[in-house]
């Protein structure tokens, strides 16, 4: 069973996942996203460690949208 989370996203992160994923759903979108995300993280982990080398997460910067 699978859990469901809802989450709610800035609307033009929202586009911006979409436009990026070709989707018109922005949830799946998202759900697109984390699993990319997570994907790629798992096979960087096998290539370079573990994730929790504590260089992690330091420098993130908050999203901002494009101007326009």
């Amino acid at each position: 069973m699978a859990a469901r989370v809802n989450v709610t996203v800035d609307a033009h992160l929202a586009i911006e996942v979409m436009l990026l994923t070709g989707t018109r759903n922005p949830q799946d979108a998202v759900e697109l996203i984390v699993r990319d995300y997570l994907e790629r993280s798992q096979r960087t982990e096998a290539r370079t460690g573990e994730a929790d080398d504590g260089k992690r997460g330091g420098d993130l910067q908050p999203y901002q949208p494009p101007e326009g």
